[in-house]
């Protein structure tokens, strides 16, 4: 199986022939047709999250079931799913209060993966999805009808469960609210989707990059703003009846967009940080004015996704053509590009891009 490995961090993804293990209890083993890349596959692969390697990441995919382990039910070889990484055992504190995402559960973690000379390769992100082949916990997989493509469907699996939910699951923003989105990538251009879906109003879509900020208008946005203009802030008042958004979301790990967002939230309001910046990272907050104005901070981890749940009914909403997934997907690279595939996310100008195997 051939697959794209991180020998170092910072350094090009190798190329190389993989062996993948049968699937133990409770796993299944997927051939992946799709994977996307995720700016948290990057974060990684440049080391600013650090981690051992060498190592295979990705983790937005989609698949066919190949084989099943013991005490798989509901699962069958041949299915086709999306693949992601998170996974939920069911039993612990956050499982039994719905907080999948922070599952806190035990997990078998021996990576399947071995290379050519017979060296363990390990599961980033406990997926590897930049891979031919691999294996992943039960709860980590989610059945694609057939009449659903796998390319859009794999977008479910990280992006757009991440900024859809952060908007209509993790804030639950009401009907009416006034919302900013700052970052137009895949992440950000879902939470305008989600804002949309929420009957928020008005939304106003923050980016850098041209072309995404005509995007997020075809999707919806009410307003958009180029985070390079001088005077951004005031503009976002302006569009807000001149007080600053009841939610502000920010779906890129970087000081400057979390210190706007914290700039242009109204007093009352909330701000939402999505993006995962790279360890270490901080600002500095003004803790009087924070309780002066009775503003909240709220984080959101995969828009606090859960996989069986939240996955259907976002694929329901893709058919029913009020949720766009075909069009945030920029180009199809195969595996032996994907280095230049990452090289155009970093740069910025693409939405998603996706690694066809099959």
């Amino acid at each position: 199986m051939r697959a794209a490995i991180c020998r170092s961090h910072g350094t090009r993804l190798s190329i190389e022939e993989i062996d993948v293990a049968p699937p133990g209890p409770d796993h299944v083993r997927v051939d992946i047709h799709v994977c996307a890349i995720c700016h948290s596959d990057i974060t990684y692969i440049d080391g600013g999250w650090g981690g051992p390697t060498p190592a295979i990441y990705g983790h937005e995919a989609a698949g066919i079931v190949e084989s099943i382990g013991k005490g798989v039910s509901g699962i069958e070889p041949g299915d086709r799913v999306i693949v992601g990484l998170l996974r939920s055992c069911g039993d612990c504190f956050h499982c039994q209060r719905g907080e999948e995402n922070l599952c806190s559960g035990t997990f078998a973690e021996t990576s399947p993966f071995t290379d050519a000379s017979g060296s363990a390769v390990v599961r980033g992100l406990n997926t590897g999805a930049f891979a031919a082949q691999t294996v992943v916990h039960r709860s980590q997989v989610v059945i694609v009808p057939d009449d659903v493509p796998l390319a859009p469907a794999s977008l479910l699996a990280c992006g757009v469960l991440t900024g859809f939910g952060a908007v209509a699951t993790t804030a639950s923003v009401p009907a009416g609210s006034s919302v900013a989105i700052i970052g137009l990538g895949g992440v950000g251009l879902s939470a305008v989707q989600g804002a949309v879906h929420t009957g928020a109003h008005p939304i106003v879509a923050i980016d850098i990059v041209p072309q995404k900020l005509a995007f997020a208008r075809e999707l919806g946005a009410t307003h958009v703003v180029n985070a390079t203009e001088p005077h951004r802030t005031k503009v976002v008042r302006e569009a807000t009846s001149g007080v600053g958004p009841d939610f502000v979301f920010v779906t890129v790990g970087v000081r400057s967009a979390i210190d706007q967002a914290l700039g242009m939230v109204r007093r009352g309001g909330t701000v939402v940080f999505v993006g995962m910046p790279p360890t270490g990272l901080s600002t500095e907050i003004e803790v009087t004015n924070l309780a002066d104005g009775s503003q909240t901070l709220m984080g959101s981890k995969m828009g606090s996704g859960r996989m069986a749940h939240d996955v259907p009914r976002l694929i329901e909403l893709y058919r029913s053509g009020d949720l766009v997934l075909d069009g945030l997907i920029s180009h199809t690279y195969p595996l032996e590009e994907i280095n230049e595939a990452i090289a155009e996310v970093k740069a910025g100008e693409v939405v998603r891009n996706l690694i066809q195997f099959v």
